[in-house]
Formats: structure tokens, sequence, C-alpha cells
């Protein structure tokens, strides 16, 4: 008699126990976070026992650079690249342009947004860290579509539209069409907001815009009924949420975010063209003086044709 041939283990329990670790661990967190956290002190009022904090094991992670990574639906483009740091009570975010300039060392000149379809997020926490002078540790990579999943579950977000935004793009599925004034975006309205750069001001339009949306996200998410269901958002992200730090950094950072203020910037500089292709010159911050120069970064050397 013939043996029927074995089937084959299902991954669905895998990533099912994926999933429940992150909702474990973040929910835990989540609960710990303002205004509870005013009770994890060494000695609860009224009590002779202390009240510990389970992540706080995991509170390093406040303290260290992490690369934060929007994809575009296809998966293979950075529209959103930026470094985040909580510290000292305050949740910095710093925005790099998608057409910056480098010279990524093995990879030659370049925007920066093609160093992830080049060489990944090593290679970009790696020209990062070099540029940006201090170590990038960790990596968070979001995917719009997952965006647009995780606007669904929290209702929508509240945004002052500045302007009439209309583009229709049929090879990548985008379909822009807002109207100014005060709103709730979600969905794909929310994706075409974050997406958006054809006005005067191209790139940095939208990098502006993106800050409009993360504060009212970040203003969102902190409120006490919505940080506990953060990890359904997460699940509802899925698999187009990517990131190398483990469940319990991930509630520790995530609690700590919860009780700090948002800033965020972008680095300045000017737009120019090399071999007619346009480009942004970021100003990186400045090098230690050791009465050396950057690497070849400076905009005096001859090689730029600014546009102002």
């Amino acid at each position: 008699m013939n043996t029927p041939p074995a089937k084959r283990p299902r991954k669905r329990g895998n990533r099912s126990a994926v999933l429940l670790a992150i909702g474990v661990g973040l929910g835990g967190g989540l609960l710990l976070a303002s205004p509870l956290s005013q009770l994890l002190s060494d000695t609860a009022a009224g009590s002779n026992t202390a009240i510990t904090n389970p992540f706080a094991a995991w509170s390093g992670i406040t303290n260290q650079d992490i690369l934060l990574l929007g994809t575009d639906v296809g998966g293979g483009n950075t529209d959103v690249i930026a470094s985040l740091r909580v510290d000292g009570g305050i949740t910095r975010i710093t925005q790099v342009p998608r057409d910056t300039y480098i010279e990524a060392e093995g990879y030659g000149p370049h925007k920066i947004n093609a160093l992830y379809s080049l060489g990944g997020t090593d290679l970009l926490k790696r020209e990062l860290a070099r540029k940006l002078g201090r170590p990038i540790t960790h990596h968070v990579v979001v995917n719009l579509s997952a965006i647009r999943r995780m606007a669904d579950a929290l209702g929508g977000i509240e945004v002052d539209v500045p302007k009439r935004m209309a583009y229709t793009d049929n090879s990548q599925g985008l379909y822009i069409d807002l109207q100014p004034g005060l709103q709730t975006l979600k969905g794909r309205d929310l994706e075409g907001f974050l997406r958006f750069r054809h006005d005067e001001m191209g790139d940095i339009g939208r990098l502006e815009r993106q800050q409009l949306a993360l504060q009212a996200l970040f203003r969102k998410l902190t409120r006490p009924e919505q940080l506990v269901r953060l990890p359904v958002l997460l699940a509802a992200a899925g698999k187009d949420l990517k990131t190398d730090l483990g469940p319990m950094e991930l509630g520790g950072l995530i609690t700590a975010m919860g009780t700090t203020q948002l800033e965020t910037k972008r680095l300045g500089g000017r737009p120019f063209y090399r071999n007619d292709i346009s480009y942004w010159e970021a100003d990186w911050p400045q090098p230690v003086l050791d009465g050396s120069s950057s690497e070849g970064d400076s905009a005096n050397d001859g090689r730029y044709r600014f546009l102002f």
C-alpha cells in the first residue's frame, strides 16, 4: 500500500507566534505608559512593595538612533528616510530628503533613496551613521500600504491640508484628490498626502507634509485609549512592518515614546545639478574639529552647480 506524502508544515503557526509575542510585549509596555508611568517608581505610594517596569531592562534602546524608513507600495524605493531617537523626554525625528547626494563607500555617487535597493538597511545605517557622526543601531521599515491599514484601524488622523492637491499616476496606482482645510485622512487619502510632491516645493514640500502627518499621528497614538491598541495596529501592518527590534525592545521603545514630546526636523541644504541630475546638498552635522576637513562633501570643491 502506498503511503500518502507527508503534508508540509504550515507557516501560519510561526507567524501567529511572532504576532502573539509582539502583542504580549507591546501590550504590557503600552499599559505601563502614561499616565501609569508615574507609578513606576522604586516605591509605590502607600506601599512598601516596589512596582517594577518589566521593560526597564530594555530602556537603553531609547538612547540610540534608529533608522526609520517608509517604502512605496512596491517596496523598492524609500519615500521616507529618517533617524529616530528617544532621549530626555523628547522623541526626535530627523528627516533626510530622498534626493540627498551621497557617495556611498563601494557604490559611488547616488541619491540616498537608492541605497535601500542597493544594499538594504545595513548600507543605509552605515552611511547615515558616517554622515551624522553617530551610530545607527536598529531599523524600522514600514510600507505605505501598511500605513493605509493602520490609519484605517485608527479611524484616521486629523490633518490641516495646506492647499489643493490633485495628481494621478496610473503606473503606481496613485490617485490624489484633496481639498484644503482641516480634515480626517486615512487610507489612500493619507498615502496621497504623504507622497504628493508635484508642486513648486517638490520633495521639500513633501517632507513638510510628512511632518504634519507625523505630528498628527503622534498626538493620536499617545492618547491612553490608543496606546493600548497599538499591538492591534502593528498586527494590521503585518509583513509590511519589518524591524530588527525584538518584542521587548519595541515595547520598551514605544512605552518611552508615549511619555515624550515630538520634535521633527529635516536636514537643511539646497538643490544642485551634477551631470545634469538634480540632487539635494544636505547640511550634514559638522565633524569634530581636528584640523582636517570632511571627506569631500563640502560644496566648495567646485563639483556642483547650485540652483540658488
